[in-house]
């Protein structure tokens, strides 16, 4: 299974057509457009930054997003902050009316409890009055920081193409080399975007929200019930359920955005908990839904339900676990155990290099995925430990 569904990715993704072949996405106010259109070429924006004791990175956010190319009449930026640290509080809204007295419509807006996390943040932060003005809503944690062109390049999708309600940028990160955990969630990171994302936007326009550098169409995300907080994964459940409603998702490679790697052991680890464990409770929410839903075709919800949740979120972190820390140790100490060389060579191998391949650093990632094989843990393995 996992074999199949590497090789179906890496072909999909190989062959996909970029984005703009397959969506209207010409410039907004572009030459030739009527007055009228003219006018509504740059609609409302709401940009929203969750934040908590962001400490180190809140003004680079916040500086970003109040940077961007947008007409700031159009645009309305949103910090929500759930810090616990009242000095840090502070720093943030200070920071807040800074931009606010150079001409950005900043909002700073706090809560008195932290539910729901960053799913509550959001979900309460699109209650406001001012929201109801906007159409379209950018998602940024605090670590990340857009280029100042981003939304004159996202946008377009949107506004071009009524059935798209997610525009999804390109991670890319600002310290990759500062040691070898960084060097390696990199490369993982590259390939759940340039195969995966690349992969579901291409066939079925569908792929798991990444939680932030994305846009969304506000009528979409109504529709699909706003952000929940049921799992540690609101951002692929939003997903699911606006795909289940019929809506378009497209991944725009050539769109980056700039984020930080967790760089230590226990914040890498308690990310990767969250996302394995999350995803997992996610497919039990939802696994019925998907099967009984007539929203959608039925190709569709096979994809969803095999490929995208029980091959990728179940099997991809078991199956590694049992071999890995059950099987393999079992046949070393007991020689009646016995593992053919195809399931410890052969199949590892070949979905080492299927997920090598599109890897800009190839032989890096090659030689790294091999040492991840046959001596250490797989890291997909350190959100079940």
């Amino acid at each position: 299974m996992l074999l199949a569904d590497a090789v179906f990715m890496a072909v999909a993704s190989f062959a996909r057509r970029r984005p703009e072949r397959r969506y209207r996405a010409t410039p907004l106010g572009a030459a030739g457009e009527d007055e009228e259109v003219g006018r509504l070429a740059y609609p409302m924006v709401l940009v929203q930054i969750p934040m908590y004791n962001e400490r180190e990175v809140y003004k680079l956010s916040i500086g970003a997003a109040c940077g961007l190319s947008w007409p700031s009449d159009r645009v309305i930026v949103q910090v929500l902050d759930d810090s616990t640290d009242p000095t840090v509080k502070d720093l943030v809204e200070l920071e807040c009316k800074c931009w606010g007295n150079r001409g950005k419509n900043v909002k700073y807006e706090v809560r008195n409890t932290r539910k729901g996390y960053k799913a509550g943040a959001l979900k309460e932060g699109m209650l406001r009055d001012y929201v109801q003005q906007c159409d379209f809503v950018a998602v940024f944690d605090a670590d990340f920081q857009p280029e100042p062109d981003f939304l004159m390049r996202t946008i377009p999708y949107l506004v071009r193409n009524s059935q798209i309600a997610l525009v999804q940028a390109h991670w890319e990160f600002v310290n990759p080399n500062e040691c070898l955990m960084t060097r390696i969630q990199k490369m993982t990171l590259e390939y759940h975007f340039k195969v995966e994302q690349e992969a579901g936007s291409s066939t079925f326009a569908f792929f798991g929200f990444n939680g932030t550098a994305g846009v969304w169409r506000i009528s979409a995300l109504e529709e699909a019930g706003g952000w929940e907080d049921r799992t540690t994964v609101e951002d692929m459940d939003l997903a699911v359920r606006a795909g289940l409603k019929g809506w378009k998702f497209v991944y725009v490679a050539d769109v980056k955005v700039k984020s930080e790697l967790p760089s230590n052991l226990k914040t890498y680890r308690r990310q990767q908990h969250r996302w394995t464990c999350g995803a997992a409770n996610l497919f039990r929410k939802t696994g019925a839904e998907i099967l009984l839903t007539k929203e959608v075709p039925f190709w569709w919800k096979f994809y969803l339900f095999y490929s995208f949740f029980f091959v990728r979120k179940i099997v991809a972190h078991v199956v590694p676990f049992m071999l890995y820390c059950v099987v393999i140790p079992l046949s070393v100490l007991i020689p009646e155990v016995t593992v053919p060389a195809w399931g410890v060579v052969y199949i590892p191998t070949a979905i080492t290099l299927l997920h090598a391949v599109r890897n800009t650093r190839f032989h890096a990632c090659l030689h790294v995925e091999l040492v991840n094989i046959y001596i250490l843990l797989p890291e997909s393995q350190m959100g079940i430990l």
